[in-house]
């Protein structure tokens, strides 16, 4: 089976991690700090906090911008379930966009609408996360401006975008978001097993969210509300949580960022290639917006169900028969039962649903060969045409 999505690990990422181990620190170590350091110094942000999960880091993001009970977050149903329950642990409530029919990330136009009816209505959004989909940026410049007018803030969840561009800049950079939060997932573009990074330029941010990682605690005195005991004190000054990266993780991922910029040039040939191969077939390959360069961490195909022989399902089904492990990015959120339960229902997001009806992801990962691609092209070409 040809996976959909698959890490890449070498004899110099081996090394990194037993350097660690045979090291007198497996967790709060030297090596997160490096690997923070590294990765905002390739971005250009200012600050930059390892943690255990994405999902972590937006729970941070969240709390970090003071969103709580009473307040609103806005995504897209296009997305993990994490983009959206990162503001119910808030005890906030959830709202979303409708998504871009070409770039399938949320929609600036359908954002206008949403925000003129809800200043109306009073209950405008705190905080809004931008899902930059398979890595492609969402039109960052036109949200900026309407967070400029509406005052909600900004996170980007560049889960799927790390080395990925917009505007011939990083993501990550902050130029247009309070905080940005990237995945190391193994099937991400690099990979610290499991983990997350909060990125931002403000400094109050980072404190809070460095203070949020770890328990509320700190052991800086011009934290401190009173004198410590001796060298041996810490205070808890906030409630936080258990969501630091141990120093195995961040040693992997001071490793795979040698080769971040190499990895998405090469999902880039990847790209192009399956846009090549697949050109005369019932289906629309990914649009690229020219104001960005994406990290490509998936190559999304709609089928043109019109004018194929079969349902997506029978198609998706077809592949994995033939040892494609193909996958799908994303059931809408909206339509899953635990949202359902909050007054969500089929309907409500008629792009995104349109997306799901039709959407499968092929292999892609840095690894995948030529030959493999191949093969991939093959199953597909005989499963729409028999």
């Amino acid at each position: 089976m040809i996976p959909y999505g698959k890490q890449d690990i070498t004899q110099a990422d081996l090394d990194a991690v037993l350097a660690v181990l045979n090291s007198d620190f497996l967790t709060q170590g030297p090596m997160v700090p490096c690997f923070e350091q590294q990765v905002a110094a390739h971005v250009g942000a200012r600050h930059a906090l390892a943690v255990n999960s994405a999902t972590s880091a937006l729970h941070i993001a969240c709390l970090a911008l003071g969103l709580g009970p009473g307040d609103w977050l806005w995504t897209t149903p296009i997305t993990f379930v994490a983009s959206a329950n990162c503001g119910l642990y808030c005890d906030a409530q959830v709202d979303f966009v409708d998504i871009d029919p070409r770039t399938y990330n949320l929609c600036p136009r359908a954002l206008a609408t949403k925000l003129e009816v809800a200043e109306r209505e009073g209950r405008l959004p705190k905080v809004l996360v931008a899902v930059h989909l398979c890595g492609q940026p969402c039109d960052m410049q036109a949200i900026h401006a309407l967070s400029q007018r509406y005052g909600f803030k900004i996170i980007e969840d560049a889960s799927h975008a790390i080395g990925g561009k917009y505007q011939g800049e990083y993501i990550g950079n902050g130029r247009y978001s309070d905080i940005t939060v990237f995945s190391f997932h193994p099937v991400k573009i690099i990979t610290t097993a499991e983990g997350g990074m909060a990125l931002t330029n403000d400094d109050m941010l980072a404190h809070r969210m460095g203070l949020l990682r770890s328990h509320g605690i700190t052991r800086d005195t011009a934290q401190m509300t009173y004198e410590p005991d001796g060298p041996w004190y810490y205070q808890q000054v906030d409630l936080g949580f258990n969501y630091r990266m141990t120093e195995l993780q961040a040693a992997l991922g001071v490793s795979q960022m040698e080769r971040l910029d190499a990895y998405v040039a090469r999902r880039h040939q990847l790209s192009k290639r399956y846009d090549e191969l697949l050109a005369d077939l019932p289906l629309t390959t990914p649009w690229q917006h020219p104001d960005g360069y994406s990290g490509l961490h998936l190559y999304v195909i709609r089928l043109q169900l019109e004018h194929i022989g079969k349902t997506h399902r029978e198609v998706f089904e077809a592949l994995r028969a033939g040892g494609i492990g193909v996958n799908l990015h994303y059931i809408p959120v909206h339509t899953q039962p635990y949202y359902q339960q909050m007054g969500f229902a089929a309907g409500d997001f008629p792009q995104a649903e349109h997306y799901y009806r039709e959407a499968i992801s092929l292999p892609m990962f840095q690894g995948l060969t030529e030959q493999q691609q191949d093969e991939v092209v093959t199953v597909l070409r005989r499963v729409l045409s028999s």
